[in-house]
């Protein structure tokens, strides 16, 4: 049986297909009419971020089985359709947890101390020191828009810099926390008691645009917003009006609306954005995390072992669920 890879992944779990005597197809980089032709007879696929699984190509893919997604959002995969040709879907929930939570660190610091206009001021030549007067995290409020494990790591990590906590999630309860830990308020209430603003929710019908300019304009005009879960979540054309207009002060966007965004994107142009490609996740530790879990779990399943983290049920009568 052969497994096609059509996205950069650590040698990890490329060997681990092969060690269970799969045949691989590694193909980081490909055309449309490469991807149509190695998916034809492929029983697995590994996929990241960058390959959108459609319906035109699983109507290729006639031996298909099992698609491993190296990640997890699965926003890139035609579930239904997938679902329909009975194709399991197994994404690798959380090993991208402690990378994605450390960015988010990193893009709040950056925020706060104008670490990115220091940098580009110094490499301009200009010494613009007392223009760049930044904010300490104490005693500011965070407020965590999804409660579920890399808004964890999140809150985990900012107790050390003696943040006050406050979250929201409609699936979460309070008495699932210690109120010291992380208050839970509706979504107004954070939305105007936040300093810095963190989403960790996937995006669906509900979460769409779910920061439009209504509620940008309900924020602090001291405040920013961090986004590094999926493009969508916040409004790009409301977030520059509100950043233009400075009824916020910052954000820190790692995901779009589209990927890649466009060249000269209205939103390049603002020195109040902090903008990252998409790299939340990439680190040496998550990409052989990723690539690892995401080939045991095509490989398990192809040899009748296990079936992990199935996003999607099939009616079939291997799948022991």
């Amino acid at each position: 049986m052969k497994v096609l890879i059509s996205d950069p992944v650590s040698t990890t779990g490329i060997d681990l297909l092969k060690k269970a005597g799969l045949s691989v197809d590694y193909l980081p980089k490909w055309t449309e009419d490469e991807l149509k032709l190695h998916v034809s007879d492929a029983s697995g696929w590994v996929i990241r971020s960058g390959t959108k699984v459609t319906e035109g190509l699983l109507n290729l893919a006639e031996n298909l089985q099992i698609i491993g997604r190296a990640g997890v959002g699965v926003d890139n995969i035609d579930i239904a359709a997938a679902t329909r040709k009975g194709v399991v879907v197994i994404n690798t929930p959380e090993v991208n947890t402690i990378s994605a939570a450390e960015h988010t660190i990193g893009m709040m610091l950056a925020l706060a101390r104008n670490i990115p206009q220091g940098h580009a001021g110094l490499i301009n030549g200009e010494w613009n020191r007392h223009a760049l007067v930044g904010v300490e995290l104490k005693g500011k409020t965070l407020g965590i828009v999804g409660i579920g494990k890399i808004g964890r790591e999140v809150i985990q990590r900012c107790k050390s810099f003696q943040m006050n906590i406050i979250g929201y999630d409609p699936y979460c309860a309070q008495d699932m926390f210690k109120k010291e830990e992380v208050n839970l308020v509706d979504l107004d209430t954070l939305t105007r008691e936040s300093d810095f603003i963190s989403l960790h929710l996937p995006i669906n019908d509900k979460t769409r645009n779910l920061f439009d300019l209504r509620r940008l304009k309900m924020m602090k005009t001291t405040a920013a917003i961090i986004n590094v879960a999926r493009g969508g979540i916040v409004n790009e054309n409301d977030l520059l009006w509100a950043l233009q207009n400075k009824k916020i002060y910052g954000a820190g966007l790692d995901v779009f609306e589209i990927e890649p965004p466009i060249k000269n994107h209205p939103l390049f142009k603002l020195d109040s954005i902090l903008l990252t490609p998409h790299n939340a996740a990439l680190t040496l530790e998550c990409r052989k995390r990723m690539s690892l879990e995401s080939a045991e779990n095509v490989a398990y399943y192809l040899e009748e072992k296990s079936k992990l983290n199935v996003t999607n049920i099939i009616n079939r009568k291997n799948l022991n669920l």
